[in-house]
C-alpha cells in the first residue's frame, strides 16, 4: 500500500484521537497540500516545528494501528466482501437462475458495492 493511502486510512480510523493541533497540521499538510514552509507561517512557527509535528504525527497513527490493527482488519474484509460479490456474479453467470433468487442477487451486490466503496 502507498504511504499517501496509508497515512490517509491511518488518519481517517484514528484521526480523532489526535489533538486539535496534529489534526490541523494533518489537514492542512494532506487536505489542502500547503508546504512545511506555509503551514509554519499561518501557524506561527517553524518549517520544522512542522515536520516533526508531521512526523510524530504518523508515529502515533501507525502505533494506533500496531496495537488495534482497525485498518488491517478492515482491508481483509474488504477483500472478503470482493470475494463474496465474485462468488454471487459467477452463480448469476453460470447458472439458470430462478427469478426470485435474481432479485437477491442483485441486493447481495448492491450491499457489497456500499460495502467496497
Amino acid at each position: 500500500m502507498d504511504s499517501l493511502l496509508q497515512i490517509s486510512l491511518l488518519f481517517d480510523f484514528y484521526g480523532e484521537l489526535l489533538t486539535d493541533k496534529q489534526k490541523t497540521i494533518y489537514h492542512m499538510y494532506y487536505d489542502e497540500d500547503l508546504s512545511l514552509s506555509e503551514i509554519g507561517e499561518e501557524l506561527n512557527i517553524s518549517r520544522q516545528a512542522v515536520r516533526d509535528q508531521l512526523k510524530r504525527t504518523e508515529k502515533i497513527l501507525k502505533g494506533y494501528e500496531e496495537k488495534l490493527n482497525l485498518v488491517e482488519k478492515f482491508m481483509i474484509h474488504k477483500e472478503s466482501v470482493a470475494k463474496i460479490k465474485n462468488i454471487v456474479e459467477d452463480i448469476e453467470n453460470k447458472f439458470e437462475v430462478p427469478r426470485n433468487m435474481l432479485n437477491c442477487i442483485e441486493d447481495i451486490k448492491k450491499l457489497a458495492d456500499d460495502i467496497l466503496c
